[in-house]
């Protein structure tokens, strides 16, 4: 695959999980990678890691504190060509016990989180006629599955999101996809098992199990799987690539 040298890319989220396997994997490949999440402690260990070259330490719900420091990040490592966004939430309960402030706080984040940021770069890609932007959605925002409705129904918003605005965008040089990753080996998802472990009684490995019992593979996502796939939509080989929604899901979807 072609070097990422010279490219400026974004990462929020990027202190961690699938942001921090991400970053590390743009970085490796010859870009200059900014990782933005709320965890300054996170993303400083990132910097110092190698896999970024700074961070901005912002709320991706705060569209004002996202434009301050993309425009701070741009000043220091230049024009940013490609947005990674990852940052994202899940709550579990069954709908009748999910209130609409549930929903709009998690719309609020995963879904608001990659408008704010993506309406702080896109001019600058448009005008330079070259943008990558790629959102990490969910094969949540593929199917449906109990007990998340909320969470379901922001990353189908993503997927629409995504759709739109490539057909949008489709002659500019900017292309817009999003990565459907099954349930990852992320401290999202440990965090996730250990709360259901405790809850039910069974043991950690029992409600891995549960979780990928539909999955061919039996087994949960690396990190680095959906780094991979990432790496590929940023590149410039996959100009023609727009609108899609990959599934990196083990045969899942």
């Amino acid at each position: 695959m072609a070097t990422l040298s010279g490219r400026h890319a974004l990462v929020t989220g990027g202190g961690r999980g699938i942001g921090r396997a991400v970053a590390a994997a743009l970085s490796a490949a010859g870009a200059t990678v900014t990782v933005l999440g709320r965890q300054k402690a996170a993303l400083e260990d990132a910097v110092s890691a190698g896999h970024a070259a700074g961070f901005i330490a912002a709320d991706v719900t705060d569209a004002a504190a996202i434009d301050a420091g993309i425009k701070q990040a741009e000043a220091e490592r230049g024009p940013i060509d490609t947005l990674v966004a990852n940052a994202g939430g899940v709550s579990t309960a069954p709908f009748g016990k999910t209130d609409p402030a549930q929903f709009q706080k998690l719309f609020d984040l995963n879904v608001m989180g990659i408008v704010h940021g993506t309406r702080a770069v896109l001019p600058g890609m448009v005008a330079r006629k070259f943008g990558r932007i790629i959102a990490v959605a969910s094969t949540a925002g593929l199917k449906g599955y109990p007990y998340v409705t909320a969470y379901c129904t922001t990353k189908h918003a993503v997927v629409g999101l995504v759709r739109s605005l490539a057909v949008e965008t489709a002659r500019t040089g900017v292309t817009v996809n999003a990565i459907c990753p099954g349930y990852t080996d992320t401290d999202l998802v440990r965090e996730s098992v250990a709360a259901v472990s405790a809850k039910t009684g069974k043991s950690a490995d029992d409600v891995v199990a549960q979780y990928v019992k539909d999955v061919p593979m039996a087994r949960l996502i690396k990190p680095e799987e959906v780094a991979a796939a990432v790496l590929y939509l940023c590149s410039v080989e996959a100009g023609a690539v727009t609108g899609t929604a990959m599934t990196v899901a083990g045969g899942e979807i």
